[in-house]
């Protein structure tokens, strides 16, 4: 591939996934530009994007879990 072909295409790319990240902070997706371009390579590359969602989901949601159990544990510890 010509190195301004390349070049061509990595731009598109850039722009795609620019355009992508402000449509992602107006829906308060809370989706870094990083994690946005990796879902959308997982996208083309055959993933689901229904079954991504719901995954992303459920990690935030285990996150969040875990956020709250962590003061929760180190309390406990305290007081003993």
């Amino acid at each position: 591939m010509p190195p301004n072909e390349r070049a061509e295409k990595q731009a598109a790319a850039q722009q795609a996934v620019d355009i992508l990240h402000e449509i992602a902070t107006i829906l308060n997706c809370h989706l870094d530009r990083r994690t946005l371009s990796i879902c959308i390579s997982m996208i083309e590359n055959g993933v689901n994007p229904e079954a991504l969602a719901n995954v992303i989901k459920e990690l935030r949601k285990q996150g969040q879990e875990a956020q709250l159990e962590t003061p929760a544990a180190a309390a406990s510890t305290r007081r003993r």
